[in-house]
């Protein structure tokens, strides 16, 4: 057996020598991002529900640009939480405040359950980010203090992976719950005066959101504060070491270079996240549409007329459906994705897995919105869609944290991931304007933002290798 202490660490595998305890730091911190995501998503599997109906009749044609408010809130409050509750947890502790952001986040998702006006879901939403994103930074530091150098990328690339889980719950959500005709149908037969009897489905989807208070039980008989921070923390309270938190030691030379290329980093992804991801399901509920419209005129040719006046005759229900499907494929994708970027970046460098993800996702954006791709060939081109577009996020878990002390790794990380929500939002709400006032489809919205991913390569030129620096700390 080799020994850890005599300099053999680097040779080990990544998964050699973790104990137990780490093991349940990477399963509760992997939890809190599952329903932070749920929590996202769950906007995402109903808005074609939900908006409508908080919307007067005529105002419907704003609905695009409600709901990229709606998208432009909860980037701006993932950035707020992100932010503050990063610096809290590098001043009060991972522990306390991660289960401060996870209560934060259950309660006014289940609260946006009562939204009587869009503003109403658009406020919410803006708070729900709040915990979802301070939760992020919080329990991405925290795996990276407690796990060994080595395991890093492992063990980002496995947190940031289990995102897809809670995008699967929304799906769940949006097929069984929110889009089930059943469900329907025994809300419209509810005694009930408070809400239109149709929105009720859709509803109880954001009740669920209050679920992941429960986790909070669990963290605090399980979590203990890392070794690290507490050090720091000492060493700050004797005076001998850099306060703890200080959002302005970000913007010092030493750190300065490495905050913008974290801060462009981020912008980009959750841009094109909420800009070009999420269009994908689309593209398959639109493939569908016309899929079934065909199948209606071929059953029916005496009813004469072209293909466009079948299009309102299929079933809503049904492109529910093939609307969480893609959701689901994209996701899969997306998934294997976060999975693979551990190792890529770990044999290749950070700064190379970067540019090959955000390369490859520029091309298969360009091929799914430009050019129609049958229904068949969806269920291939969505996962390795999701793969590219998506996978890069795993990135953020494992390099941001690298680019900082312990002493702001919390502030730096929260900083670099939701400072760029700040960024990202009114490039949101500005897509959602041009769609409704110059008729843009999605699938141009999409091609047109994918065009970011190219930026990025620019901003990789400025950034710093940190895998050479753990390789050189795991052989101290």
């Amino acid at each position: 057996m080799m020994n850890i202490e005599d300099g053999t660490e680097q040779e080990l595998k990544w998964y050699q020598g973790i104990s137990r305890y780490q093991w349940v730091v990477l399963i509760i911190a992997s939890l809190g991002w599952v329903f932070d995501v749920f929590e996202g998503q769950i906007f995402v599997a109903s808005m074609n529900e939900a908006m409508p109906s908080l919307v007067s009749q005529e105002d419907q044609d704003n609905i695009p640009i409600y709901n990229n408010i709606a998208f432009g809130a909860f980037l701006l409050g993932g950035a707020v939480g992100g932010i503050l509750f990063g610096m809290l947890s590098d001043r009060i502790g991972r522990t306390k405040t991660m289960s401060i952001t996870i209560l934060f986040y259950s309660l006014f998702t289940c609260v946006s359950a009562f939204s009587q006006e869009w503003w109403h879901m658009a406020g919410f939403r803006f708070l729900v980010a709040m915990g979802v994103g301070g939760e992020w930074a919080i329990a991405s530091a925290m795996v990276n203090e407690v796990f060994p150098k080595r395991s890093r990328a492992h063990v980002g690339g496995l947190f940031h992976a289990s995102s897809v889980l809670g995008t699967y719950l929304a799906v769940m959500a949006g097929i069984f719950l929110i889009g089930n005709e059943s469900v329907q149908q025994w809300a419209e037969g509810l005694e009930v005066d408070v809400v239109e009897k149709s929105t009720i489905p859709w509803r109880l989807g954001f009740v669920l959101g209050v679920v992941p208070a429960v986790l909070i039980i669990w963290i605090r008989m399980s979590l203990k504060e890392p070794d690290s921070w507490k050090q720091a923390q000492k060493e700050a309270q004797a005076g001998e070491g850099k306060q703890l938190g200080r959002i302005g030691d970000l913007f010092r030379s030493e750190f300065l270079s490495r905050t913008l290329v974290g801060v462009s980093l981020a912008a980009i992804g959750m841009a094109t996240f909420w800009g070009v991801h999420i269009y994908g399901k689309d593209v398959m509920k639109e493939a569908a549409r016309l899929q079934l419209a065909t199948e209606i005129l071929q059953a029916d040719p005496s009813g004469g007329g072209e293909l466009e006046s079948y299009l309102p005759k299929v079933d809503v229900n049904d492109l529910k459906f093939y609307e969480m499907m893609g959701i689901f494929f994209a996701t899969t994708g997306a998934g294997l994705g976060l999975l693979a970027f551990g190792p890529i970046c770990q044999r290749v460098g950070r700064r190379r897995a970067f540019r090959i993800y955000h390369l490859m996702a520029v091309i298969v954006s360009i091929m799914l919105f430009q050019f129609p791709i049958p229904m068949a060939l969806l269920y291939l081109a969505l996962p390795v869609f999701g793969f590219f577009t998506v996978g890069m996020h795993a990135g953020y878990a494992i390099y941001f944290p690298e680019l900082f002390p312990t002493r702001i790794r919390g502030t730096g990380a929260g900083f670099c991931f939701n400072a760029g929500r700040i960024i990202a939002a009114p490039i949101l709400i500005l897509t959602g304007w041009l769609q409704s006032t110059m008729d843009l489809t999605q699938n141009e919205i999409g091609l047109y933002l994918s065009g970011l991913y190219l930026l990025a390569l620019i901003v990789l030129v400025y950034a710093p290798e940190t895998l050479e620096t753990v390789a050189q700390e795991c052989n101290a």
